[in-house]
């Protein structure tokens, strides 16, 4: 399904997002395999939750590139003698990638495999000098932080 909303006006009135547009207008056309879930466990504490039924850890490979979390996934073949003669395949072990956009300043903190489902866990560490702080005016040092007095 296309997305039919038009992200043209807000273009023209912001300056920097142009990534979050280009993701907004093109998240109508991703691949729904393997299915995922993300979810917030605090302010700064993210997970997602991917479906791998059927893979181990050794055919999973993630990959933390700048902005970008990329998991696949590719079964290993069949060693001689382990042939299966499946009457049903039901569960789906085709070679997949799933690409994640991450915002600035988050990190992958780890990644379990337990039950078919590959947990990945995700932290935001915003440094210091992005945090916000308070500056005084009127010819003070810019590193006056909020609740401290300036002597007179």
């Amino acid at each position: 399904m296309r997305n039919s909303f038009d992200w043209t006006p807000y273009r023209r009135s912001t300056v920097g997002f142009d990534r979050l547009f280009d993701f907004l207008e093109n998240s109508g056309s991703a691949e729904n395999y393997p299915p995922f879930d993300i979810e917030k466990i605090a302010d700064d504490h993210f997970r997602i939750t991917v479906a791998v039924a059927g893979f181990k850890s050794d055919e999973i490979d993630l990959t933390a590139q700048q902005n970008m979390l990329t998991v696949s996934g590719r079964k290993a073949a069949p060693k001689e003698g382990e042939e299966r003669q499946l009457l049903y395949s039901g569960i789906a072990t085709r070679a997949f990638e799933r690409r994640f956009q991450l915002a600035d300043f988050v990190r992958v903190d780890k990644a379990d495999l337990a039950d078919g489902l590959l947990t990945i866990d995700l932290v935001r560490e915003v440094p210091e000098a992005m945090k916000p702080h308070k500056i005084a005016i009127g010819g003070g040092s810019a590193t006056l932080i909020e609740g401290e007095k300036k002597a007179a």
